[in-house]
């Protein structure tokens, strides 16, 4: 079977801190929600909220997942997320090598049937 790239898409988040962001991607790694969760950061964002610009050192999640579990994976963020609002935007993905978008599927499969090899496959 052959796992077409559109399937799954990069999703952004930014939180208010490393640790509130390690708790997110273990989450979502750990539940197969994302295959992977890259954290960025410290960055300093600058943006309007409430009428007033506002400026904060937030940490970037980069997030790996499938698109089938966009409203799942919504949905844990904003469980475990401490901002009223948060980013969550999803970019699909256009393409990527075969290998790649495999383990991507592999990873997070509702069931797998095997150990799980990462060794030559990056983020």
């Amino acid at each position: 079977m052959i796992t077409a790239a559109r399937n799954f898409g990069i999703i952004f988040v930014m939180a208010s801190n490393e640790d509130e962001s390690v708790t997110i991607a273990q989450a979502l790694v750990g539940e197969k929600l994302a295959a992977c969760v890259n954290v960025v950061g410290p960055l300093h964002s600058i943006y309007r909220w409430r009428g007033a610009m506002e400026a904060s050192r937030e940490y970037m999640l980069v997030i790996k997942a499938a698109m089938r579990d966009f409203s799942k994976l919504e949905r844990r963020i904003r469980e475990l997320h401490s901002y009223e609002v948060p980013e969550i935007i999803a970019v699909p993905l256009v393409a990527g090598s075969k290998p790649y978008i495999a383990w991507l599927a592999e990873s997070t499969a509702a069931a797998r049937t095997g150990p799980q090899r990462r060794r030559s496959v990056r983020s």
